[in-house]
């Protein structure tokens, strides 16, 4: 039987599971896997990864005896020690804290690198995920021209962002549909389906200026809060898709035709090229004249970094017991 998750794979997306439940991943046969802070946190609380956060806690404990290195440590090896579950790349993110500091997130993430290759995992399958912020976005530019590490720039909501990531040369972006819907229900009161979602409609922009201007960044659209945004993008590079919608997608039959086609978005030629990333004063413009962009990345960044602070004082506590 063809199930819906098969006809969207035919469009040629990627399907990449958005989880931090790593037990999902054998089911939905994803190739990649991402995860965050908040997916983290979720499964950590589920009876079946205790044996991981135990694990994550000896490691911790072996690397120091100050409760900070060793709670730094065990968050570390708590994600990168679960790679091996998914045969592709998975992403990590660097602390939502340092997404205004472009150093101390180029350390970060050569830090996890090193971790990634002490338990046998090539920086090749590893995408490091930093915010969207000028910052975040000059890192990346850095750590892929000068140290080959691959990042997706998350927490993506506005087209400069968009625009200054593919000048960056980053890997992937992963622009959140389903939080820019959100943000457009509360300011409005309207409801919004399939092509006339905001999220759908920023995410086809993106992907069709990337594709009619050349550039190589992969648009992973994430954050979905139904199947119908999903299927309005079937044909985008990848999607990033939580469990509980792969499960709906596989129970489908539906056929998904392809929406978003490289090809003639190549051909087009009704978006202008503009540019950011060596512009500073206009990238911080843009993004706070796109009022929803400016909203959305700065409550994802305070989010991430509360939820990681949960995930430390859980930790922190089975570390002093």
């Amino acid at each position: 039987m063809t199930t819906s998750l098969d006809y969207l794979k035919q469009t040629g997306t990627v399907v990449v599971s958005d989880s931090g439940d790593f037990e999902s991943i054998d089911v939905y046969k994803p190739q990649d896997a991402t995860t965050n802070p908040s997916l983290i946190l979720a499964a950590a609380n589920k009876p079946g990864y205790a044996r991981l956060i135990d694990a994550a806690v000896a490691y911790g404990k072996s690397k120091s005896s100050d409760p900070d290195v060793q709670v730094n440590a065990a968050i570390d090896r708590l994600v990168c020690g679960n790679s091996r579950h998914h045969p592709g790349r998975v992403s990590t993110e660097v602390d939502a804290r340092l997404s205004f500091d472009k150093e101390a997130t180029k350390a970060k993430a050569k830090e996890l690198i090193a971790l990634y290759e002490s338990v046998g995992v090539k920086k090749e399958r590893i995408l490091i995920k930093i915010a969207s912020t000028w910052e975040g976005i000059q890192a990346a530019r850095e750590l892929e021209r000068d140290d080959g590490i691959h990042c997706n720039l998350t927490l993506l909501f506005g087209f400069g962002q968009a625009v200054a990531c593919a000048e960056a040369g980053v890997t992937l972006i992963s622009p959140f549909v389903g939080r820019i819907l959100d943000w457009y229900k509360k300011s409005t009161g309207k409801t919004y389906e399939g092509d006339d979602d905001p999220g759908v409609v920023s995410v086809k922009k993106i992907f069709n200026y990337y594709k009619q201007h050349g550039y190589k960044t992969i648009v992973m659209g994430a954050s979905f809060r139904n199947v119908g945004e999903i299927k309005a993008l079937a044909g985008v590079d990848f999607l990033t898709i939580a469990p509980t919608l792969l499960e709906e997608l596989k129970k489908s039959t539906d056929q998904v035709p392809k929406k978003l086609d490289a090809t003639a978005a190549a051909k087009a030629t009704d978006l202008p090229k503009v540019s950011y990333v060596d512009n500073e004063p206009e990238f911080r413009w843009t993004l706070l004249q796109e009022q929803m962009a400016f909203d959305k990345l700065h409550e994802g960044i305070k989010k991430f970094a509360e939820d990681g602070e949960t995930l430390k004082n859980l930790l922190r506590a089975k570390l002093a017991a």
